[in-house]
């Protein structure tokens, strides 16, 4: 048997290939990438009366969002799309994101599906999600008897 140099960098790139594998398997191809798929940013809070996601839309028309549940789940879908202004060949730089997008979130029971509501503004979509009357928090006063 012959004896072989060790070289770390073999290891890297063999490291980095199997690396680069499993990423493409769960987040899509490096192309879908390049060629403008994106998912917007969401922050989702909670009040004592609802659930709250903002979700950031820049340059997304309200005609070109759908909002709806199916079943216990709260899809946005939606697509930015290419200014026609200018050929893509005479651009020397595009950092801008477009095409189709969609997030799904998964509601809570304590949600009144029927009463959610949603606005657009400044290319912020704030998705409203109240909650049922049974699920908020009731306070209970305490009365101190005397001995």
């Amino acid at each position: 048997m012959a004896i072989q140099k060790w070289d770390p960098f073999k290891e890297l790139t063999n490291l980095k290939t199997q690396m680069d594998k499993i990423f493409e398997s769960l987040m899509g191809s490096s192309e879908d990438i390049q060629s403008g798929s994106w998912v917007p940013p969401v922050d989702i809070y909670e009040t004592e009366n609802e659930v709250v996601i903002k979700a950031e839309v820049p340059g997304v028309a309200q005609k070109d969002i759908e909002i709806k549940v199916e079943d216990d789940t709260l899809v946005i879908k939606g697509e930015k799309k290419f200014e026609r202004d200018m050929e893509k060949e005479t651009y020397h730089r595009a950092e801008r994101v477009y095409g189709k997008f969609q997030r799904s979130f998964i509601l809570p029971k304590s949600i009144e599906k029927d009463k959610i509501k949603a606005t657009l503004k400044q290319g912020v979509l704030t998705i409203v999600l109240p909650k049922k009357e049974e699920v908020k928090p009731k306070e209970i006063s305490i009365q101190v008897e005397e001995e």
